[in-house]
């Protein structure tokens, strides 16, 4: 045999083995074009194809809660199943050996509709319909609003050709209770009202996205799945208690039906750190059912609805004069009970009298405008001014409610004669329930005025804890003239015409009403009709909380007096409540007139 034989299969040989690894080479290459440098555009190709699938990836909005965790607001999810017609038929199941079988549409049609509450022919009849209409398509509605158990049954199926959507929902177990405070979401779920609204920074959730490719019969193909996580909105804890907010609620509707006043509020809040425990009102809204309540009854009265506070500010007025040095609770005026002053102004008292030596604490036993008007004489009227807006008149409380406004206080330039004499007790401004509680909790706290506030705190999901940011607390009057005042207050209640009405057996109570004008739409004032308020604290020798009542011109007591059975009660039940020690000393009087 020549040395050519012996090559010749040897070449053959290598020959081919170049050839397969020429071919395998271009299977590589080709293989790497495909999954690596043009991967994209293939995906895309298999995406447009219909074999590309993604779904959203829901947030859950944040719970809100009260101030011991209960839940006032808090989120559910709705399902709709959805199929895909094109890959609608027999199933392969496995039994318990392991070994498989077929289970046909019209058995897995029944097995859908014993869950959904459909009938088999109702389930069939949708695909058939969809394929009818578009032999095509990829996309039926199977049913909408599935609840969670339902959602679980059907994914339990393992059907390649069902899928979900998943929608978040809002619900408010306790319903109207602090509906006002708490607010409502739409139904597109963005937040409307209250702190809903105010605080969506911390109850939003985001949205993720799972991206995924599905082989022909329907199935995910392994590998492919890519997912970009929700985020879940924070959990808002608020200063208020449920129950006393269920029960004060309960209240403000029975004693505003019973005075037949067009509307009602109760706020409480607590003297040493500002925070508001209740803040109850009637007419309220059910945050589940937004439409049962009017346009004007669905956002907080507490904080968007402004009035003349009347008497409740003169005890502010004489804590102003005081601290500015010019009296004492027993320095005096002669005050007749109507007086025209010098530059023109004319100011009456709601009751006439003689000509009084009053001290200022008489002047505000007796609530008299001639007497505040002309302690108010004493100091300059930019200097109450200062004082009106260190109590927190003209501005918004550092709640945080979207609807909130600041009352009217005109700059102290534009004053005429008549508003020297009607700013010292309580007229020619305007505030809102929550400024008169915020005003009161400084002369309760020392002089010492706490920011007054609703949120607690807010703990995003991965648990840190985050505090508004509020205003440092104001020194706004000396501690001796917020205690002077304090006791003058208390002497308004002891020594006034609504003692009985307003006492609390075994706890000294201060307290102020006013009972001011209602602005009448073409100018002017309403005849008859008045704003009638209400604020105190108690122990008055120890403060812990202020309550504040008013009454949208009531009819059936249509002075100030019928803000008195609303306060006590709710007082007491504050008290009891928070368990708050009885008072273990006797209100000292102080001489009214000299």
């Amino acid at each position: 045999m020549s040395v050519t034989s012996h090559r010749t299969p040897r070449r053959r040989s290598a020959v081919a083995l170049i050839i397969v690894l020429a071919v395998l080479g271009a299977f590589i290459i080709r293989l790497v074009d495909i999954q690596v440098v043009n991967a994209d555009e293939h995906v895309a190709d298999s995406v447009s194809l219909g074999f590309g699938s993604s779904r959203v990836l829901w947030g859950e909005r944040g719970s809100i809660v009260d101030e011991n965790g209960a839940v006032l607001a808090g989120s559910t999810v709705y399902y709709d199943a959805e199929l895909d017609p094109t890959l609608v038929g027999s199933v392969k199941r496995f039994d318990d050996n392991k070994k498989p079988y077929k289970v046909t549409w019209e058995e897995i049609s029944a097995e859908i509709a014993a869950i959904t509450g459909q009938t088999p022919e109702e389930v069939q009849g949708i695909v058939t319909a969809a394929v009818a209409e578009n032999p095509e398509g990829r996309w039926a509605q199977l049913k909408k609003g599935l609840d969670v158990d339902q959602f679980r049954a059907l994914s339990d199926l393992k059907l390649p050709y069902l899928f979900f959507t998943r929608h978040p929902s809002r619900s408010y177990p306790d319903g109207a209770v602090g509906g006002n405070l708490v607010g409502f979401v739409g139904a597109d779920g963005k937040p409307q009202e209250g702190m809903e609204l105010g605080m969506d920074a911390c109850l939003a959730a985001s949205d993720g996205k799972e991206v995924f490719q599905r082989g022909r019969n329907g199935e995910v193909l392994p590998g492919t799945t890519k997912a970009d996580p929700a985020v879940n909105g924070g959990t808002l804890q608020l200063t208020i208690n449920r129950d006393l907010q269920w029960y004060l609620q309960q209240l403000i509707a029975e004693e505003t039906q019973n005075m037949r006043a067009k509307s009602g509020t109760i706020t409480v809040l607590e003297v040493k750190t500002g925070k508001i425990r209740a803040a109850a009102e009637y007419p309220t809204v059910d945050p589940n059912n937004v439409d049962g309540a009017t346009a004007d009854d669905r956002a907080s009265r507490i904080f968007h609805h402004d009035f003349e506070p009347g008497s409740t500010f003169k005890a502010i007025t004489a804590a102003s004069i005081m601290d500015g040095g010019s009296a004492t609770p027993m320095s005096t005026v002669q005050a007749p009970s109507s007086f025209k002053f010098p530059n023109g102004a004319k100011v009456n008292d709601a009751v006439g009298h003689p000509l009084t030596n009053y001290t200022l604490t008489g002047a505000l036993v007796d609530s008299s405008n001639v007497a505040l008007s002309m302690f108010g004489d004493m100091v300059d009227q930019s200097v109450r001014y200062d004082y009106l807006k260190k109590f927190g008149v003209g501005a918004k409380t550092a709640v945080g409610l979207p609807s909130e406004v600041a009352g009217v206080l005109h700059d102290v330039k534009k004053w005429d004669n008549q508003t020297h004499y009607t700013s010292t007790f309580g007229q020619s401004f305007t505030v809102t329930a929550a400024q008169v509680a915020g005003a009161y909790q400084a002369i309760a706290n020392g002089g010492l005025k706490m920011p007054v506030r609703v949120v607690e705190s807010c703990t995003k999901p991965d648990g840190t804890v985050v505090e508004p940011e509020l205003p440092a607390p104001e020194q706004i009057v000396s501690e001796k003239v917020a205690d002077d005042t304090a006791l003058m207050v208390e002497n308004v209640m002891v020594q006034g015409q609504l003692h009985k009405a307003l006492s609390i057996p075994g706890y000294r109570v201060a307290a102020k009403t006013g009972t001011a004008e209602v602005s009448a739409p073409g100018g002017g004032y309403k005849a008859g009709v008045y704003f009638t308020s209400l604020a105190g604290f108690a122990p008055a020798d120890d403060p812990q909380y202020v309550v504040v009542v008013t009454l949208e011109e009531p009819t059936a007591i249509r002075s100030s007096a019928a803000t008195a059975s609303a306060f006590q009660k709710a007082m007491t039940q504050v008290l009891k409540t928070y368990r708050v020690l009885p008072s273990s000393s006797e209100t000292p009087l102080l001489p009214r007139y000299q």
